[in-house]
């Protein structure tokens, strides 16, 4: 797979298309283009990283509506769009979506360029960001069940005689899944370990 981040052009407007596609290219970046949301939605390789700069008026699927497609699929790339008829109403639609800018046609080039390399940039920390959540949910799934129980009350703060105390078990036994929770979690610290449970959303108050 090619790992450039990619830009991703949608517009139903051949000239827009093919000069914001030369455009891009000769800012050294990498471009796919679409005439169609459809062409798009079949075509577009997922895993590659970048964004999505899109027209929000065309024909049989608009660009809200392939937005909208998008979110539901639990895509993460970052949209842009562009419009030469846009309103208001349709910016916040867009914005209150998920779309990292809105501009309309034509859009200053060194705005839009700009706008294109935070939305790569903030393609690459997601990205990042689910490899890493992976990760942490690969580890968590080694524990026990028991080794969970002692993993939720330490990050809550519980000292081994409390946790013993409220699980039915020794200290001792408690301290050994302690040292595997440290171990499966790839931890070195109490603090360390209740960073990991704050990203796994595991909460800070078992009972």
């Amino acid at each position: 797979m090619n790992s450039d981040p990619t830009v991703f052009l949608v517009d139903d407007d051949d000239a827009v298309r093919d000069s914001l596609a030369r455009f891009f290219s000769a800012s050294g970046l990498h471009v796919r283009s679409f005439s169609r949301a459809k062409e798009y939605l079949s075509e577009a390789d997922v895993d590659r990283p970048g964004c999505l700069v899109l027209d929000l008026w065309m024909p049989e699927i608009d660009g809200l509506e392939l937005q909208a497609a998008l979110r539901n699929g639990a895509s993460s790339r970052p949209i842009i769009f562009l419009t030469g008829h846009g309103g208001v109403s349709e910016s916040v639609a867009a914005m209150k979506a998920g779309a990292t800018d809105f501009f309309e046609k034509p859009a200053e080039p060194s705005e839009l360029l700009a706008a294109v390399n935070r939305a790569i940039a903030l393609d690459a920390q997601r990205r990042a960001e689910a490899v890493e959540f992976a990760d942490l949910t690969r580890r968590l799934a080694k524990l026990t069940p028991r080794e969970r129980e002692v993993f939720e009350r330490v990050v809550a703060g519980r000292l081994n005689k409390q946790i013993a105390r409220e699980l039915g078990v020794s200290e001792k036994t408690v301290k050994v899944h302690r040292g595997r929770v440290m171990e499966k979690m790839e931890t070195r610290s109490v603090a360390e370990l209740a960073r990991l449970a704050e990203r796994l959303g595991i909460g800070m108050d078992a009972t």
